[in-house]
């Protein structure tokens, strides 16, 4: 019972991690990244499709993204997709290849990307402990119900206490290689 509720959350932390780690590699640092267009969906066929289901996009350079769209009528669809898109960027079409450059940052826009980046991180460390109290309310519950003795409800408290532990460490493992990578001119 214990070591289910234990496992349980453990599995929900690293999701939090995960999660927090994918919204994350959405956040624009001063390179060119493919998961950058990640969350771009297109209308195709009349249903909005991910870019990467109909385009293959690389890093060309640091300060440039290729898109190589597999169906040349759509083309101009990828193109308005990523300008409607909130990135701030504007694509360059040749053909069935849409270039999109990468405009340098500010130093200003570095600072209200941390700013961004350290409001994910607190969104995931508050999901971290939500999980925590979660946890400690099913070892309470059992502890009502004389399932468990008091001693290892304690103990599983503590257990639980170090898995959370462990998982904001890895948030803020995660947040400060982000916000170096931010900083980076």
């Amino acid at each position: 019972m214990i070591n289910e509720i234990k496992k349980d959350a453990q599995e929900r932390m690293d999701k939090s991690v995960d999660a927090l780690k994918n919204n994350l590699s959405k956040v624009r640092t001063g390179r060119a990244h493919p998961s950058l267009l990640s969350g771009i969906s297109v209308e195709y066929y009349g249903a909005p499709t991910p870019l990467n289901q109909v385009a293959n996009v690389i890093a060309e350079d640091s300060r440039t993204l290729a898109i190589t769209v597999f169906d040349k009528e759509l083309a101009p669809k990828v193109e308005k997709a990523i300008m409607m898109s909130d990135l701030g960027l504007n694509p360059m079409s040749a053909g069935t290849v849409i270039r999109v450059p990468l405009p340098a940052l500010t130093e200003e826009r570095r600072r209200d990307l941390v700013k961004i980046v350290r409001g994910e991180a607190e969104g995931g460390r508050v999901a971290v402990r939500n999980i925590r109290r979660d946890a400690n309310t099913e070892l309470k519950n059992l502890l009502k119900d004389k399932e468990i003795s008091e001693d290892e409800e304690r103990r599983a408290q503590e257990d639980i206490q170090k898995l959370t532990d462990a998982a904001v460490k890895n948030i803020d493992e995660v947040l400060a290689a982000k916000e170096k990578e931010l900083m980076e001119v």
